[in-house]
């Protein structure tokens, strides 16, 4: 069902009207109880009781706030226009609010895609765009929101590991924006539906659930330490290289296959060595 823009009456001129015909009916009546009319108190009294029945189709409709009408459990149409308003009185109605709104859900604990227990929270920023589809389609679409928002992340949470572990994977902790935009979209798919559009969605919380908390930490440390190590060894093989290749070409010294494995393995020793080596002197040869 989408939405149906209906017009509707300036309210003040038709409060003014109404009130005039309200007091008209009533003087009629009064007049006609002092010169004994029948005819005339009961047309004044119908007046002044039609009047008072128009009355009940004045409405309040403020910013950003529609108001979706109906007539004995029909559809009629939305009124977006604000200020005081005036519809068929017959009319039920209902107020939506079509502000942004926002809210942080709480922090959910699920598994990974590895497998490990996490906790993750988000804020969704949304706003209904169709009021007849908010109010007809679904149930309560206030409620509705935040269980299909809390059911997306944790599907989107699922599929993604916490910690990136292949080149060019996306995990939930180093690639922020894309797993955002994924869960925006799953929002906004499982919402159109229910007249609103999500504006916004990101991660507000993330952390391993506090059961495995510490071990993580330490393999967090672990795979920290093997990627300096690794880029110490790479980077002290290739000065190595160098200072080999300058030897050889500048022809500094002549070095045999025995000595060039010597000078390798001290130079490595020193460049990936954790402390500062201690200069020794040697006084013989280098046999």
């Amino acid at each position: 069902m989408k939405e149906n823009p209906i017009r509707s009456l300036p309210g003040i001129p038709m409060l003014l009207a109404l009130l005039a015909a309200l007091l008209a009916g009533i003087w009629v009546a009064i007049n006609g109880a002092q010169a004994a009319s029948a005819l005339h108190i009961v047309g004044g009294a119908l007046l002044a009781a039609v009047a008072g029945f128009a009355m009940a189709g004045l409405y309040m409709v403020e910013p950003n706030q529609a108001a979706v009408l109906s007539l004995f459990g029909k559809y009629v149409g939305t009124v977006k226009d604000n200020g005081l308003r005036w519809n068929n009185p017959f009319f039920a109605k209902r107020k939506v609010s079509l502000r942004v709104r926002n809210f942080e859900s709480g922090k959910l604990k699920v598994n990974e895609l590895d497998g490990s227990p996490i906790e993750i929270a988000a804020v969704i920023v949304w706003q209904v765009v169709d009021s007849a589809e908010a109010v007809y389609n679904v149930d309560d679409y206030e409620s509705f929101v935040h269980i299909q928002s809390e059911s997306a992340l944790r599907a989107m949470a699922t599929s993604y590991p916490y910690d990136q572990h292949e080149e060019g994977q996306l995990a939930l902790r180093s690639h922020a924006t894309e797993i955002s935009a994924h869960l925006q979209s799953e929002l906004a798919e499982r919402l159109a539906d229910a007249g609103v559009q999500v504006i916004d969605a990101r991660i507000s919380h993330l952390a391993y659930a506090p059961e495995i908390a510490q071990a993580m930490l330490q393999r967090q440390q672990a795979n920290a330490i093997i990627a300096a190590r690794t880029r110490i060894v790479a980077g002290a093989v290739g000065m190595v290289e160098m200072a080999l290749a300058e030897l050889q070409k500048n022809g500094t010294v002549q070095l045999d296959e025995e000595r060039k494995a010597a000078m390798v393995s001290n130079l490595l020793v020193v460049l990936c060595g954790e402390r500062a080596t201690q200069p020794i002197v040697n006084a013989g040869t280098l046999y």
